[in-house]
């Protein structure tokens, strides 16, 4: 009988204990992530055809451009 006694007192003993473990934390309070930059304009290179922000690009005659090689060689091309 006291053997019965001691094992349910250790088997309430472990489930007071592992309820403890399994109950759900308390959220942590989380700062919101900082907002993202608006998208900025994407512009096609005339002469590649590579997308790039507004403000990388070259303009030129005949359309904008990736780089000051594109532009020559483009208009070059368009005088010849």
């Amino acid at each position: 009988m006291k053997y019965l006694l001691l094992l349910l007192l250790l088997g309430g003993l472990f489930f007071v204990l592992g309820a403890r473990r399994a109950r759900p934390r308390e959220p942590e309070s989380r700062t919101p992530p900082p907002p993202s930059a608006a998208p900025k304009a994407m512009l096609r290179c005339a002469e590649c055809g590579v997308h790039l922000p507004a403000d990388d690009a070259l303009p030129g005659k005949g359309g904008v451009f990736c780089s000051a090689a594109h532009r020559a060689s483009f208009e070059a091309r368009d005088q010849a």
